[in-house]
């Protein structure tokens, strides 16, 4: 079969959601909304923690750090996906294809490994609070930070490159929103049952060790909680524990259902769906979800406005 990307000027076409809506209209409305909600909710959240000194704690650090993440990780996929339906154009260059590949990777194994990190983070703040600033002293967050984003770049950049160096074959429609493994892989005229497998296990690694930590964390901190005697100490940790586990469930179970589940049983369909939901949903989601179960940050975003609209000089 003739081979078409031994040319870099060859590219692919994105068959997203939106080709497969009864409604492509409504649907597109809909991401645009989602997109600019995740563009205020974390814009605003990072400017709070920023400048609030209040807020300049390692648990705001990891939390500013998670609302970079969803804010480049939406930036990458959704404004192509409105401008491409609005143009009726739907290709992307093979390098296009494969810097979007890297990027989504990346931002999501660093999410991955970062939600973790916020676990472990709740662990010593509730479990060890007397030796929270020895343990989670600033250089040793960024240190773990730091590390984060560049074990996520190194793993992606080697996924990137070796899903890329397959030979693609005539067909160059791509059943998904954006450019992942599992539906380039679908193209390639190459036997890559090994490296699927390869897929499978960094996919499952780097979901389980993770998926461990929170675990583990979280069974430490709700037998601490149960035996605290302070019901108002009881119920704030409550209260932001359970804003960390509604984002990780939506991480967790988005992320597993496209990297470890077989592709056997589940759809390109549902694929675009799930991939609408972590890409799109879930970071408009998560800044608004740790905001509004948060009194510190709230009271933030107002110190913050009222400060703003007092340096606004009046018209009137």
């Amino acid at each position: 079969m003739e081979l078409w990307n031994t040319s870099f000027r060859s590219g692919f076409i994105l068959m997203g959601i939106l080709n497969d809506s009864g409604s492509p209209e409504l649907l597109c409305a809909i991401i645009a909304v989602l997109y600019m909600l995740a563009l205020t909710s974390n814009g605003l959240l990072l400017l709070v923690i920023t400048m609030d000194v209040r807020l300049h704690a390692p648990m705001y650090l990891l939390l500013g750090q998670l609302s970079l993440t969803d804010l480049l990780f939406t930036s990458v996929v959704t404004p192509k996906t409105l401008v491409d339906f609005l143009h009726q154009e739907n290709t992307i260059s093979f390098g296009g294809c494969a810097l979007q590949m890297f990027l989504v990777l990346t931002l999501g194994s660093t999410e991955d490994l970062l939600l973790a990190f916020m676990a472990y983070d709740r662990y010593v703040a509730i479990c060890h609070p007397l030796n929270y600033m020895v343990l989670m002293r600033p250089r040793v967050c960024w240190l773990m930070v730091v590390t984060i984003w560049i074990l996520a770049s190194l793993s992606s950049l080697g996924h990137t490159l070796y899903t890329m160096h397959f030979p693609f074959c005539m067909s160059r429609e791509i059943r998904h929103l954006l450019c992942e493994i599992p539906p380039l892989l679908k193209l390639a005229c190459a036997d890559t049952s090994r490296y699927e497998l390869m897929v499978y296990v960094t996919g499952v690694t780097f979901l389980l060790i993770p998926v461990s930590v929170i675990v583990a964390s979280y069974i430490l901190i709700l037998f601490t909680v149960l035996h605290m005697s302070s019901n108002e100490g009881r119920q704030k940790a409550l209260v932001t524990c359970s804003s960390h586990l509604t984002v990780v469930g939506m991480f967790y179970g988005t992320a597993t259902f496209m990297y470890v589940l077989p592709s056997s049983f589940h759809s390109p369909k549902q694929d675009n769906i799930v991939s609408v939901f972590y890409t799109i949903v879930t970071p408009a989601l998560n800044p608004l979800i740790y905001s509004l179960r948060n009194k510190e940050v709230i009271g933030a975003l107002r110190r913050v406005l009222g400060k703003y609209m007092l340096q606004i000089p009046s018209t009137f």
